[in-house]
């Protein structure tokens, strides 16, 4: 039997190693930024063209690269970071593996020009699906310029598995941030199809994060600092009163690396106990500094997973400095007594001696003691102010001219007739009248959950959560697609402060938001204003409501259209339907059922789950 083992050519096995370093454009931009950063650049400029599809390119002014360099920077398994296996455990660079490169070179065409301080000239190579089609000597500014054209071009499947530019550019932005909120003091420019998304200057961290999701976030955050033998803690948690219901403003950073990790956030969630409102998450910035040798960051393709050597220690250390620091700026509550100026003592009462108050007393006072004039003040208290009780007079005059000729006296009876005097005989009939109304209700509420109701064959059990939940998404869509949206307008805009990236959402479907009743008087960056709201919602909930549909949209942005209106109707449904725990009174109840059987698919919810489950009178029999 013949051999069938054989090795794999280099350009295969290139296009397979692309496959786990390169997922989407973002992939690819997380790997040049880390490369500008480890050629010690101080200003890095990203420019992105139809979402990182079309071209990414990453100029920065780091040291550059040699001509040798330059062409071996595109081997297999070619990096200047490690040469033992040992090195893997004293890692202070970003990139080690050697691998980007050249998978990037594999799926698409590169261009890349570099040059060191001291060369008069630069290189300059064209690469197309592994193969070097060109490389001469160019004049180029010091630093490298790297650009990355048709992502994909030779694997036609895999550029069908992009989504959308919407979705494909967010995921440039989060890995854009990831890299610009760990080093602070590089300035980082983003630009996408010609027109600037950021402009971050070279700042402190603090000043970082503000830069990257808006100047309100500055009185959102407080700073907390631990160092000890093990881990150097700093960074930013937001206050409790201003957590999201998303997890999008979360981030873990190890030696200035982003990271994920459940069981760190597991830490600052425990550190906010009984801080927080159900279902809402913290926002943490959060920076540890570490032994490198005490991590293991080769476990992962994209080295967003470590391994830390104690966890269980950095885990207790994590949360008792983030309570610490919650005590100590006073974000817990407390009692806060303002000093009035007024009730400070004078200075010349300086040393004086305080005087006992003097309290008279008469004694001869008698308080049961009768009075036949109110006129005239007592004998025995002749130190009282005496009140005289004015005569009447002649309270005749007060009703001289009621009486004319269109006014009678049987006219002023009918009148007097139909007028209803409060009673204890009526107060008793209100109620009388309650009792009787009960027995005319078809509707029962069960635990604040269930709405009970009869049918001919038996009972039916209504979730009222999931019911309203149907019965709001029909009408949305109703709303959406004729925009016939009743609005209320609001006596005071409401002005909610938003990222760029949560901003751009909303602009995705504002169109869809005003056809339900939304009024926005502006969308700026950082700030939204809203003149009014849908008749169905209340202001208390349009904050919430607008986090919960971008939280949404950010799991899942599908292309406008259908996909896009359905999406929305389920988020703000789901956003504002009646919850479990809340009581509804009988009218409330019927009227939900009487809604939910008028849908035209009552039985499911927009998630399809069940509405109601039926009871017919043989399955109640059967329980006895």
């Amino acid at each position: 039997m013949s051999d069938i083992i054989q090795l794999l050519p280099d350009h295969v096995a290139n296009q397979i190693a692309a496959g786990e370093v390169v997922q989407r454009p973002a992939s690819v931009v997380k790997e040049l930024l880390e490369n500008a950063i480890d050629a010690h650049a101080t200003y890095i400029k990203l420019i992105i063209k139809e979402a990182g599809k079309t071209l990414i390119q990453v100029i920065d002014n780091g040291s550059g690269m040699s001509v040798t360099d330059a062409r071996l920077s595109f081997e297999r398994h070619a990096t200047s970071k490690i040469k033992t296996a040992e090195d893997l455990f004293e890692l202070n660079t970003k990139g080690f593996r050697g691998e980007a490169l050249a998978s990037i070179a594999a799926i698409a065409h590169v261009e890349l020009k570099t040059k060191q301080e001291n060369d008069e000239v630069g290189t300059e190579i064209k690469i197309e699906g592994s193969e070097v089609t060109y490389q001469e000597a160019c004049v180029t500014p010091k630093g490298t310029s790297i650009s990355v054209k048709n992502l994909f071009y030779n694997i036609p499947a895999r550029r069908n598995f992009l989504k959308s530019n919407a979705v494909e550019l967010r995921h440039i932005i989060d890995e854009f941030h990831r890299v610009a909120m760990a080093h602070s003091s590089i300035k980082f420019d983003l630009y996408h199809n010609g027109s600037e998304v950021f402009n971050l200057p070279v700042s402190n961290d603090r000043q970082r994060i503000v830069n990257v999701f808006g100047g309100k976030t500055n009185e959102k955050l407080v700073p907390i600092k631990e160092e000890t033998d093990l881990v150097t803690i700093n960074g930013f948690v937001g206050k409790p009163e201003y957590a999201k219901r998303t997890r999008g403003e979360q981030f873990f950073f190890v030696n200035n690396r982003f990271i994920k990790s459940a069981y760190l956030n597991h830490a600052v969630t425990a550190a906010f106990e009984g801080l927080l409102k159900e279902k809402t998450h913290p926002s943490y910035f959060i920076y540890l500094e570490v032994d490198p040798k005490s991590i293991d960051i080769n476990i992962h393709p994209t080295k967003t997973e470590i391994k830390f050597e104690d966890e269980h220690a950095l885990y207790a250390m994590l949360r008792a400095s983030i309570k610490h620091s919650l005590g100590q700026f006073n974000v817990a509550p407390v009692l806060d007594f303002n000093r009035d100026a007024s009730m400070d003592t004078p200075y010349e009462y300086k040393g004086k001696e305080a005087q006992t108050p003097v309290i008279e007393v008469d004694r001869s006072f008698n308080p049961f003691k009768e009075e036949k004039n109110f006129g005239e003040s007592s004998t025995s208290n002749k130190n009282y102010t005496s009140f005289k009780k004015e005569s009447p007079g002649s309270w005749e005059n007060l009703y001289v001219g009621l009486e004319s000729e269109t006014t009678t006296p049987k006219a002023i009876e009918n009148d007097f007739s139909s007028v209803e005097f409060e009673s204890t005989e009526v107060t008793g009939s209100l109620f009388e009248g309650d009792e009787k109304k009960v027995g005319h209700h078809t509707t029962y509420q069960l635990r604040k959950k269930y709405i009970v109701t009869t049918i001919k064959s038996g009972m039916v059990i209504v979730n009222q959560h999931r019911a309203h939940q149907r019965v709001l998404y029909e009408e949305l869509l109703r709303n959406i697609t004729m925009a016939s949206a009743v609005s209320q307008q609001l006596l005071f805009p409401l002005t909610l402060s938003f990222t760029k990236k949560e901003i751009e959402f909303l602009e995705i479907v504002k169109e869809q938001l005003e056809n339900t009743g939304f009024v926005f008087g502006k969308l700026s960056p950082g700030e939204v204003e809203v003149t009014a709201i849908p008749s169905i919602t209340s202001d208390k909930e349009v904050s919430l409501l607008l986090e919960q549909l971008i939280s949404d949209l950010e799991n899942e942005v599908p292309d406008s259209g259908f996909s896009q209106t359905d999406l929305l109707a389920k988020s703000i449904a789901k956003s504002i339907a009646v919850r479990t725990g809340v009581e509804l009174e009988p009218e409330q109840q019927q009227y939900m059922v009487n809604s939910l059987f008028a849908c035209t698919e009552p039985t499911i919810t927009p998630d399809n789950k069940p509405t109601f489950i039926t009871l017919t009178v043989d399955e109640i029999d059967k329980k006895f």
